[in-house]
């Protein structure tokens, strides 16, 4: 199960951190584990992810103002987002998978889906 929370509205130039706790009986280190986000009237779009070994790919746009991090202690994985622009409005989504490549992007690749947690920037 996932569960974000975190999002909310913010002026352009702002920041949150949204937050996707995750209950599963796989360690959060063995899941490959990604955010998306899917704005009104357009496609769902992968913009961050992480593998187990904690490498990375960010979508170019939004590479430089967000960071994407698990805490395994935490169960939980974060998505810092900073100098946020009305771009970057949309539903939030994280993700997560067991197949042996990570930090994939795509969205057929991802099992596992949270509600999503709403951003608004204006």
């Amino acid at each position: 199960q996932l569960v974000e929370s975190g999002g909310g509205s913010v002026q352009a130039g702002g920041s949150l951190r949204l937050s996707c706790a995750v209950s599963s009986s796989t360690a959060l280190s063995d899941l490959c584990l990604a955010w998306f986000r899917q704005a009104p009237g357009k496609e769902r779009e992968g913009v961050a992810a992480i593998g187990r070994s904690r490498n990375t790919n960010y979508l170019e746009s939004v590479k430089g103002r967000f960071t994407i991090s698990r805490v395994t202690a935490e169960n939980t994985l974060y998505l810092e987002m900073n100098n946020l622009n009305p771009e970057d409005t949309a539903m939030y989504y994280c993700a997560a998978h067991l197949n042996p490549a990570c930090t994939g992007l795509g969205v057929p690749q991802y099992n596992y889906w949270g509600q999503g947690t709403q951003v608004t920037v204006s």
